[in-house]
């Protein structure tokens, strides 16, 4: 069976409660993207690591200091479930969401999501968003890696320009055709370049198939 390709969107979070579910690295990753979306975070679990119990500290996030419950998704949007090991909670959050209509992501668990995490390259205002279609989690985290590698400081100094002559030419020029012009001569020229160095597993693997 072909993997969900999904259908890749961007959420507005803004003002938005959101539920972590989970105490250790992966919660406190995920909050922080939570957060620089401008949601409202909720981070259930009975212990924090250092990152998170900050956050607390400084009143950027509501910590419930015990194990989830089921009342703990009334009023939230979305809720990410860091917990791995947890299947009969990753069970109980997929039925909860198709009743009370929220969304749901439990790591390394796409068959009880509505959601999936894609790989992001963030860099000033990119968000290159990176997925295998659960095919290769690894992969999509090593082509993120990559990117972030070739979208450098200068990268993000020319979206920023980007964005300035944006702004710039819809004060100036009320024509839009005039305007999706001007647009578009200043990313003229620019382009990406580069090569493919595949591993010496998929090299054994073609060779040994003949394909």
């Amino acid at each position: 069976m072909a993997n969900n390709p999904g259908f890749q969107i961007s959420l507005n979070l803004q003002g938005r409660f959101c539920a972590v579910i989970g105490g250790e690295d992966e919660a406190a990753q995920k909050t922080s993207l939570l957060l620089e979306s401008g949601a409202k975070v909720v981070v259930v679990n009975p212990t924090l690591n250092v990152p998170l119990r900050k956050l607390t500290a400084s009143g950027a996030i509501l910590h419930r200091g015990r194990r989830f419950r089921s009342t703990d998704t009334q009023g939230v949007f979305m809720v990410l479930n860091t917990l791995a090991d947890e299947t009969e909670l990753a069970q109980s959050l997929k039925a909860s969401a198709e009743t009370e209509r929220f969304l749901v992501w439990s790591i390394d668990r796409p068959e009880l999501s509505n959601v999936m995490m894609p790989a992001v390259v963030r860099r000033g205002a990119l968000r290159l968003a990176i997925s295998t279609s659960g095919a290769s989690p690894a992969l999509a985290g090593v082509l993120r890696r990559n990117c972030e590698t070739i979208f450098d400081e200068e990268f993000e100094k020319f979206v920023e320009w980007l964005g300035a002559v944006r702004e710039d030419v819809r004060a100036a020029e009320p024509g839009p055709e005039k305007r999706k012009a001007k647009l578009k001569s200043a990313v003229e020229g620019f382009h990406l370049t580069g090569n493919v160095a595949y591993p010496p597993a998929w090299t054994a693997h073609r060779q040994s198939s003949g394909s």
